[in-house]
């Protein structure tokens, strides 16, 4: 199975800078069995952090199954908050970037 580490790599490659113009936002991934990590997006860059920032803009809270499926293509994160897979805290719009920033 594909690891929260696995997927943060693929995040590092697919990460689309156009789409992170002007963007300023903390995205707090909570995985409810594995490693809390974060996306600071700051105009066009993005760092990604482990464990909890201090003040994330949106917190999105999934099992790590969800992470991959939501990454990887095979689930739809519309469909997973829809579901209750997916729980989100915060600005919940920004929640929908997530798949402009990260493409397939």
């Amino acid at each position: 199975m594909t690891s929260v580490a696995d997927i943060i790599e693929q995040m590092k490659a697919k990460f689309n800078a156009d789409a992170a113009a002007g963007m300023e936002n903390v995205f707090q991934f909570s995985i409810e069995d594995g490693d809390d990590f974060f996306v600071a997006v700051n105009d066009g860059n993005f760092e990604i952090g482990s464990g909890s920032h201090d003040d994330p803009s949106v917190t999105l809270i999934m099992s790590t199954e969800t992470l991959v499926g939501i990454m990887t293509g095979e689930t739809d994160g519309m469909q997973a908050f829809m579901a209750g897979q997916l729980r989100a805290e915060g600005d919940m719009m920004l929640a929908t970037k997530l798949g402009e920033l990260f493409p397939q």
